[in-house]
């Protein structure tokens, strides 16, 4: 790999590692320090090897590197004394060795995860700082996801981290007794982490992978830890696969979206699919069924290209369980193409109309495909309304190829 290709490669992977560990050393209220000393790091490399090349081993060059970093902030400034100190329990400066082993990194990272998720902070906090932090993702790339600009996610990230340290946040794992209730808004966050990937409203991409596969490295995290291998935790990796399974049947050459039954299943990934039905297993323990249940439930028979009426009632019946415990008016909407699969075009015209979600432009869609076959008058109408609703370019595409098909 080329210098140009692998400093952003291993900042991706490498800056929140050290990040996390430095965090977790010195307590939440230095956080930036951890981040200015790891962005240090990653800027002695690119000036280093431009010059003198490529070392051997990369990333020990930049534990090194960030190691004497740390030792040298720590020597010059209180932090050492008052945090450090107490710490080592008599170790020297000298002797101060910054612990970058792959337990300590793991341990960092899920206590880091942890903090974040937080219940004081914010959702969309929640997410920024999980993607500044454990994911390594600059302000910018932050901004694009959530189609804003760098000051906002500067101040979305301030104020984060002033309600951390206010907070008096401890990075640590939460006691046994907590787990369930903590782990929570840790699921909640990579949920949404990936959502905001699968369904990106960014100009540049209808899917962004990166976001998606962030999201299932660090639930991969929680599975590897013997405290959250839990059945909740299970049945979101398992979502997880079985929607990134279909990424590279859902959008064409040109980037639009491919809808679900145009999809070419030669595209799909079966290892992914494998994985997903492995993990599905493995969360059917236990007796509380979470919406992650549920909703890989559905994904998996989504993953089944046949178009059978068992298929369908399935998808309905899961649907049907997932607004008893998680009503939202997108899980309704999602549930209405399974109720025309499986019931009528007239029962789901019906119940979609009683939803009124008439600032979704997907609900036009909706409406559009249920009702070209009945009247293309009609379907013309409601997906005019989607284009006017769409907000990107590639949606605007998608929706005016349906119109030009009922031409």
């Amino acid at each position: 790999m080329k210098q140009n290709e692998l400093i952003p490669h291993l900042f991706r992977t490498e800056f929140s590692k050290i990040c996390s560990v430095l965090t977790r050393l010195m307590g939440i209220e230095h956080c930036d320090t951890a981040e200015d000393i790891a962005s240090e790091t990653f800027l002695s490399a690119l000036e280093t090897w431009t010059y003198k090349g490529i070392p051997e081993n990369p990333v020990a060059w930049l534990y090194t590197v960030a190691k004497n970093k740390a030792r040298n902030h720590f020597t010059r400034t209180q932090v050492f004394s008052d945090k450090i100190i107490p710490l080592l329990s008599g170790n020297s400066a000298t002797t101060f060795e910054l612990d970058l082993s792959e337990k300590n990194i793991t341990d960092s990272q899920l206590q880091m995860l942890f903090a974040i998720c937080h219940p004081t902070i914010p959702k969309e906090a929640q997410i920024a700082l999980a993607l500044r932090i454990l994911c390594g993702f600059g302000i910018e790339e932050i901004a694009n996801a959530f189609l804003t600009n760098k000051e906002t996610i500067n101040k979305r990230l301030y104020r984060a981290k002033e309600k951390l340290k206010t907070e008096k946040v401890k990075i640590e794992f939460p006691s046994e007794s907590e787990i369930n209730s903590r782990l929570d808004p840790v699921l909640t966050t990579l949920y949404l982490l990936f959502n905001e990937g699968y369904y990106s409203e960014s100009n540049d991409s209808v899917i962004r992978e990166d976001l998606c596969q962030e999201a299932m490295r660090l639930t991969l995290l929680l599975i590897e830890n013997k405290t959250t291998d839990l059945p909740s935790v299970n049945a979101l990796y398992a979502l997880m696969c079985f929607y990134a399974s279909r990424f590279p049947a859902r959008k064409n050459n040109s980037d639009e979206i491919i809808l679900y039954h145009e999809q070419n299943e030669a595209l799909w990934n079966y290892e992914l699919i494998a994985e997903g039905a492995y993990y599905l297993n493995r969360a059917s323990h236990g007796v509380h069924i979470s919406r992650y249940h549920l909703e890989a439930g559905i994904a998996y028979w989504h993953t089944q290209k046949n178009d059978t009426k068992e298929k369908w009632e399935n998808i309905l019946n899961l649907y049907n369980k997932l607004l008893l415990i998680e009503y939202s008016p997108v899980i309704a909407l999602n549930r209405i193409y399974a109720l025309s699969k499986a019931n009528s075009n007239t029962e789901a015209i019906k119940e979609a109309e009683e939803l009124q979600l008439t600032e979704n432009h997907f609900y036009y869609i909706l409406l559009g495909d249920l009702y070209k076959k009945e009247n293309k008058e009609k379907a013309k109408t409601y997906l005019q309304k989607a284009l006017e609703l769409a907000k990107t370019k590639s949606d605007k595409l998608s929706i005016t190829r349906l119109i030009d098909s009922l031409k």
